[in-house]
């Protein structure tokens, strides 16, 4: 019986553009020669530029049954089928020489990096596709043409030079300005070519964004600009990914492409440094672009000029001209606090549009997680915090407690380091669907695990916002205090792995605030995270007495 493998979302946008054509000259995933060839020198074995390795990831598990020569059905998670894999290569990378020549770093707040490290499988495959089905859709169909569609239309419509634009945002009268005058320098027709596939975690999902690229498009003059979705699975990798991005846009037929300042960035890194510089990008595709035949148009800052009412390009002030300028954290502040958005920063429908699905804070859902160990009082905090809120709030508020979740959706785990790791994900699954349909989420497991942690928190950001709150109370006070005496067990040998004793807890290094109820009591934590919810904008017009909060002014650490 011919072997099944289920693709993640990530393996569905890449496989897409494998089978239309979109990743051309590659037809399937790169075999061990072609990957050790494009992560050190930017290059297929054939000498052609591709600065990305594609490779179908699997855990080790699954590879211990798979050899070269074997054929696979790759299906999606509704089991239909997509394409059948012959095997040519199977092999452990070297991880870390991969996130250092692709991403120029190994470190974890890089996006691409922390996938490779910490989500991809070990095992990596390369092979042959024979395609069954592409990928189904059921959104925008109208709008997701292949290469080869819209090659056919430019030569039905004698369109002889198409100006590609790249985007993961929302696209403002300042990305309008820009690519019109991109298109117009060079005599082309505007493909806006935005990415409907992953992206940078954080990012205004791509329903929306579609509907406000709908919006904008309107305000194009007639046939100089059209609109089609890419299903790439972004990896942030800046000055490569810029290289990649272009090789994309020329197999979908256009002869220029536009590359931004900080193309493909994702910003700043654990240190606070950003990953690339701002025209890395732009010097790469600069050296490659007589190679692979399409030109850059290289992006030009537009800002709005106060004198002239009209967009310029930052190049061109003189002295005594005002440049208007909003920054997108600007732009996302006003969104979140209900503030008005000037009409020269964007159009009133696409405000509209994301306003609608992405409301002021004291509209959204959120997610209060707190961490800490047993006994240190999270789920005293937790439970009075449930019947606070309720007094304060309409919003549907739901507990889950850490002995609520091992009851009712983790009966059958242990307390493996994997079936902890399994229980806090449900738990983050759960919390990232309540705030995403706007209510409050009140999480109370141990969560000993950094990494744990982090993923949650990737869950439920996209949908609302998510509060980490570090219940610090010391070992020897939950020792002391063991109201299951499990501590005691744990001593005694009792029982294994447990948090604190024999098993690590990963302290917080970020949370938004901490806890220590050995100095504060219940009523005092409670009020502290009402205040912080107010300050933050998550509730409105809740204001505590300085009687309320006088009693853990000096033991309150707040991040």
């Amino acid at each position: 019986m011919k072997q099944r493998f289920t693709l993640s979302d990530r393996h569905l946008c890449d496989i897409e553009l494998l089978l239309n054509g979109g990743f051309a000259p590659l037809t399937g995933f790169m075999n061990q020669a072609d990957y050790d060839s494009v992560v050190s020198s930017m290059r297929l074995t054939d000498g052609s530029v591709w600065p990305m390795p594609i490779n179908l990831d699997i855990p080790s598990s699954i590879a211990e049954s798979w050899s070269v020569g074997d054929v696979v059905l790759l299906q999606d998670k509704e089991s239909l089928p997509i394409a059948e894999l012959t095997i040519e290569s199977l092999w452990e990378p070297n991880k870390t020489l991969e996130c250092q020549s692709v991403f120029g770093s190994c470190d974890t707040a890089h996006p691409g990096v922390n996938y490779v490290l910490n989500y991809a499988g070990s095992v990596y495959v390369g092979g042959s596709l024979k395609q069954i089905n592409l990928p189904k859709h059921y959104d925008f169909n109208h709008l997701r043409a292949t290469p080869s569609a819209i090659k056919q239309y430019l030569t039905d419509n004698k369109i002889t030079k198409l100006v590609g634009f790249q985007t993961r945002n929302p696209m403002h009268r300042a990305h309008q300005e820009l690519t019109l005058r991109a298109a117009q320098s060079v005599g082309a027709s505007v493909l806006i070519h935005p990415v409907v596939g992953m992206t940078k975690p954080g990012d205004i999902d791509y329903v929306t964004r579609v509907r406000c690229y709908q919006q904008l498009l309107q305000h194009y003059p007639e046939g100089q600009a059209m609109l089609s979705l890419l299903p790439l699975a972004m990896r942030m990798a800046g000055p490569r990914e810029a290289l990649w991005h272009a090789l994309i846009r020329k197999n979908y037929g256009c002869t220029h492409f536009i590359v931004g300042r900080d193309h493909a960035g994702p910003g700043k890194d654990s240190q606070g440094n950003d990953f690339y510089g701002p025209y890395d990008a732009q010097e790469l595709v600069m050296t490659y672009q007589s190679e692979i035949g399409i030109e850059m148009v290289p992006f030009q800052e537009m800002v709005f000029v106060e004198e002239t009412q009209q967009y310029s390009p930052v190049t061109d002030l003189t002295e005594d001209q005002t440049p208007l300028r909003i920054s997108g954290t600007e732009f996302r502040h006003r969104l979140r606090t209900d503030q008005s958005i000037p009409s020269w920063f964007s159009y009133p429908e696409i405000i509209e549009e994301l306003r609608q699905s992405y409301p002021a804070k004291d509209k959204q859902g959120f997610t209060l997680f707190f961490t800490g160990l047993s006994g240190s009082g999270k789920s005293t905090i937790a439970n009075a915090l449930l019947i606070r809120l309720r007094e304060l709030t309409h919003r549907t508020i739901t507990l889950l407690d850490g002995d609520i979740v091992r009851t009712h959706l983790s009966s059958e785990l242990g307390f493996s380091k994997e079936h902890r790791d399994l229980n806090i994900q449900r738990i983050g699954y759960v919390a990232s669907e309540i705030t995403k349909h706007r209510g409050i989420a009140i999480c109370a497991p141990i969560a000993p695990y950094a990494s744990t942690r982090a993923r949650v928190k990737e869950l439920v950001q996209p949908s609302g916002g998510f509060i980490e709150i570090h219940v610090s109370t010391s070992l020897a006070i939950c020792e002391s205090r063991d109201p299951k005496g499990l501590y005691k067990k744990a001593r005694a040998g009792e029982i294994k792995q447990f948090t604190g004793i024999d098993d690590p807890y990963e302290k917080p290094e970020d949370a938004d605030l901490v806890l220590d109820t050995e100095k504060l009591t219940v009523e005092n934590s409670v009020n502290t995270i009402i205040q912080f919810l107010a300050d933050s904008g998550y509730l409105m017009n809740i204001t505590l007495s300085s009687q309320a909060l006088s009693c853990a002014d000096d033991v309150i650490e707040t991040v």
